[in-house]
């Protein structure tokens, strides 16, 4: 669990406390599992060991409780957890001193109706944001595959520009509307909608095998796609 050779240098304190993955003691009072556990000299210790325990969690999700939670104490801690999927190491939350959050929970409450007004209006921004790229990747897919239909490209477009999606268009390549980037999210689409593609996951038929079934499939529509509109060209 070496985790600040991997965890970002996000804590200005340096205390990192971890939920362990595995059922572990303190090397010191001998307690445990661990709910949560420090590490010194490679050995766990309880959070009452490490001097710790006095603190309270605060779970991560309110960015301005959390940052004047630990701006009102004096001593704090970022708690992770290694996501093995990710292969890498999460906040989820914060330790903090009692009096702390209370006096944090106070400031949020005077301006609370002030933050509300600014999300609404951070919302709103990022929304015609959204809307003005969707467009640009709709025209772009036009552009490439002038055949495509035009409610088509539109849905292709928001799928795959979707905020927090993790899909293609909100790639560096996406945001950039480059042609591997929007043929990726075509071909996607086609892959799902015009094939058999997800019958034959569903029947068990390995990721890989499915594809190549069905890659002659996709290359019939993107190439009439395609030619639709080099023949209004001509």
């Amino acid at each position: 669990m070496a985790a600040r050779a991997t965890f970002p240098p996000h804590t200005p304190t340096g205390l990192l406390v971890f939920q362990p993955l595995k059922r572990r003691h303190c090397a010191e009072c001998r307690r445990g599992p661990l709910p949560l556990l420090v590490l010194e000299d490679a050995a766990s210790r309880c959070l009452d060991c490490a001097d710790l325990g006095h603190l309270v969690f605060l779970p991560r999700g309110d960015t301005a409780l959390t940052r004047r939670s630990r701006e009102e104490s004096a001593l704090s801690a970022v708690v992770v957890r290694f996501n093995r999927r990710r292969s890498r190491y999460e906040r989820q939350g914060v330790l903090v001193e009692e009096a702390a959050l209370a006096r944090a929970e106070q400031r949020c409450l005077a301006d609370a109706e002030a933050r509300r007004r600014r999300r609404v209006r951070d919302a709103r921004r990022r929304a015609a944001q959204d809307a003005l790229f969707a467009e640009a990747f709709a025209a772009e897919i036009r552009r490439l595959f002038p055949g495509c239909p035009a409610d088509r490209a539109r849905a292709i477009a928001a799928h795959a520009s979707e905020r927090g999606s993790g899909r293609v268009g909100r790639s560096a390549a996406g945001r950039a509307l480059t042609e591997g980037a929007v043929t990726s999210a075509v071909v996607a689409s086609v892959r799902h909608l015009d094939t058999p593609y997800d019958r034959l996951l569903m029947s068990g038929v390995p990721r890989h095998e499915a594809r190549r079934r069905i890659a002659a499939a996709v290359e019939t529509v993107l190439r009439g796609w395609t030619e639709a509109g080099l023949g209004s060209a001509g």
